[in-house]
């Protein structure tokens, strides 16, 4: 269970927590292809052959060790590599990655993200923790936020406990004062209590706890029941 009454402040995951990530990358992709077949038509032909594209992702982290958890930088340099290996312009590769980002901050809030957002915000101040590279002021909840820490501006990222305790520090609380949020067990969950926090695991799809620890942590379908959880 949760100690509500240790908490006074919020850390908050932001993928997957407040709104679906894979259907958001998914339509940034699609914008870009379609910047790409205006811009680089060759390197469209060669995204089409199937898994190619994946595989030049997945082999980025190897290739620009340097790079670290920066998805940013990471996607940047995927689209880098297919446009010389299109044979087209890879300074086309600042510019496509930009349609891509614009595209990949157009969120679609899951359903309760919002209320729960401003009940939240009506009791602590909060922090966004992310490994991903969405901008909160973007998407549009940087009222939301005292500050918000990603690989790309704090060089660690999830579960890695300098980013919890960043988050702590920049509140100006505790650890074991601050309550993380976040759907991930082992990034967000198990992280935030080795980094001696109170965590609660955002559980939508009702997924079996498998890790070792026991009993299972605190666990709410979705941000609304966590809501609803807190004392009167």
């Amino acid at each position: 269970m949760i100690d509500f009454f240790k908490i006074k402040a919020i850390s908050l995951d932001l993928d997957d927590t407040l709104w679906p990530v894979w259907p958001t990358i998914g339509r940034a992709e699609e914008t870009l292809a379609a910047w790409l077949a205006q811009k680089a038509p060759q390197t469209v032909a060669l995204c089409a052959i199937p898994g190619y594209q994946r595989q030049i992702r997945e082999a980025m982290p190897a290739l620009r060790p340097d790079l670290g958890n920066d998805l940013s930088a990471l996607r940047r340099e995927a689209i880098r590599v297919l446009l010389q290996r299109a044979g087209e312009d890879p300074n086309l590769a600042e510019p496509a990655f930009e349609v891509f980002f614009e595209a990949r901050q157009k969120v679609i809030f899951f359903d309760d993200a919002m209320p729960a957002l401003d009940f939240l915000k009506s009791k602590y101040p909060m922090v966004a923790l992310s490994n991903g590279n969405a901008d909160v002021h973007k998407v549009g909840l940087g009222n939301y936020f005292v500050a918000a820490f990603n690989p790309i501006n704090l060089g660690v990222s999830k579960p890695d406990a300098k980013m919890f305790h960043v988050g702590a520090q920049d509140l100006g609380v505790l650890p074991e004062e601050v309550l993380h949020i976040g759907d991930d067990p082992h990034l967000d969950v198990l992280a935030a209590q080795r980094a001696g926090m109170q965590s609660v695991w955002i559980n939508r799809d009702e997924k079996p706890w498998t890790h070792d620890t026991h009993p299972a942590p605190f666990t709410v379908m979705g941000l609304k029941q966590l809501c609803e959880a807190w004392p009167a």
